[in-house]
């Protein structure tokens, strides 16, 4: 994912939690703004795991995230927040879970 696209800064973090829609599914919340350009930023807290644990999450939400890219309507700022949970994280269930939220708040048209 190119960089130009993560959401890097506390302050851009900030404000989509303070000014942002939430969406919840099973295994994700989130947190959304509109904006002048799609970024992407994921807050997986240490409850998670270590650090080899919480990485794996972003790269599967990182990778479940960039199948939806061309599908957005227009241009969000999003936080992706991952429940924590017993289950296997898996690549299919974050995509399903990124599906139901971008449908339930209109992000993406019906695929």
């Amino acid at each position: 994912m190119p960089s130009e696209i993560r959401l890097k800064k506390e302050k851009d973090f900030n404000l989509v939690f303070n000014k942002g829609k939430r969406l919840f599914s099973s295994s994700l919340t989130l947190v959304y703004l509109p904006a002048k350009s799609i970024k992407v930023g994921y807050a997986v807290g240490k409850k998670h795991g270590t650090s080899v644990k919480r990485n794996r999450i972003k790269r599967l939400l990182r990778e479940s995230f960039r199948s939806f890219v061309p599908l957005i309507k227009q241009d969000f700022f999003f936080v992706f927040i991952p429940k924590v949970s017993n289950e296997e994280y898996t690549l299919e269930n974050f995509k399903e879970n990124m599906k139901h939220l971008f449908l339930k708040g209109g992000i993406i048209e019906k695929c």
